[in-house]
């Protein structure tokens, strides 16, 4: 896949922070830094993986993107339009193309909703002039494409199985046609067979309607398989950014290497050998995040300049990006 033609989405030295109450009762509001300079371009039809540890700040992230948590400072620009200062009226208009899968299915839909009326929603609020006739063949032709059938129309989320709930929710995020979805971490509440039957759902949806998507994770192994690059986060910082053959051939960054240590092996043998790189200590607060590198408190290779210096993030090679001293 060529990537140099024009990004469909970029992500400029995003920052989300949240004021939070001090430890006593008179002390001062502290900041948390959720997402702290995170940058990259997303193009037509590629999938973008972000993965990192719980509370890293991948979903904060995913939702400064969609204007879902207005963000600190930094820009997003889409197709090319800054949406710096855009109105809601400017932010309704661009959701025709960005839509978001969430993470819990069941709760992510309206329970007093049937089906019909949850994936036809969109286009009522954003296809006003459509007739219902109209929106009821594309309810229909959608519910197919992921698929479930003409019998789910008029059954509500509660009889539905989480598997069944998220392709409910990812028909509701494609009636509109968009160029991008946002999947935030759309299988973590499934089994792992019903996982893998969402994971290739998505992967033919995109192949068939040009989608790019941005899939955040957990699970490096679950990414590996639907993403072009990744994006490793840890402590609201990006560790490193690149493509997924390099990373997984060659991780440059201790946190990924970590990561990807953990990932499970199919052959029992280099399984039994695997030799896992665990983490020492807790993950730091993001109110009080350590000093020049984020991750130098559990780092093995750290030494004094990770202390003082903050690594930028930069090119190791044509393919890969990383925030590290070693470098």
């Amino acid at each position: 896949m060529s990537l140099q033609r024009e990004p469909l989405l970029s992500v400029r030295d995003l920052h989300v922070d949240f004021k939070v109450r001090g430890e006593g009762l008179l002390a001062p509001r502290r900041t948390l830094k959720a997402v702290n300079g995170v940058s990259f371009d997303l193009y037509p039809g590629e999938t973008l993986g972000i993965v990192g540890e719980s509370g890293c700040g991948k979903s904060t992230l995913a939702r400064a993107i969609l204007n879902l948590i207005p963000a600190t400072a930094g820009k997003v620009v889409w197709m090319g339009r800054d949406m710096a200062g855009a109105t809601p009226a400017d932010w309704q208009q661009v959701r025709r193309s960005v839509q978001m899968v969430f993470q819990d299915p069941l709760a992510s839909l309206n329970p007093r909703m049937n089906v019909a009326r949850i994936i036809g929603e969109p286009l009522r609020t954003h296809r006003p002039d459509m007739a219902d006739a109209e929106v009821l063949a594309r309810v229909k032709a959608m519910l197919v494409k992921v698929g479930l059938g003409e019998a789910h129309l008029y059954r509500y989320p509660h009889e539905f199985s989480g598997g069944q709930c998220q392709r409910i929710g990812i028909a509701r995020a494609l009636i509109l046609e968009p160029k991008l979805i946002v999947c935030d971490e759309p299988v973590s509440a499934l089994d792992v067979s019903i996982q893998a039957q969402i994971i290739n759902l998505l992967k033919d949806l995109q192949k068939e309607m040009q989608l790019a998507l941005v899939f955040i994770a957990h699970d490096l192994a679950v990414v590996k398989h639907v993403s072009q690059r990744i994006l490793v986060m840890y402590l609201g910082k990006t560790m490193e950014l690149a493509d997924k053959r390099d990373l997984y051939a060659d991780p440059k960054h201790p946190y990924t290497r970590a990561l990807l240590s953990a990932v499970p092996l199919a052959d029992p043998r280099l399984e039994r050998g695997k030799v896992i790189q665990m983490l020492s200590g807790d993950l730091p607060s993001p109110i009080d995040p350590p000093s020049g590198c984020v991750f130098r408190t559990r780092c093995p290779h750290a030494f004094d300049r990770c202390a003082a210096e903050v690594p930028p993030l930069r090119a190791i090679n044509a393919h890969t990006q990383a925030a590290c001293w070693l470098y």
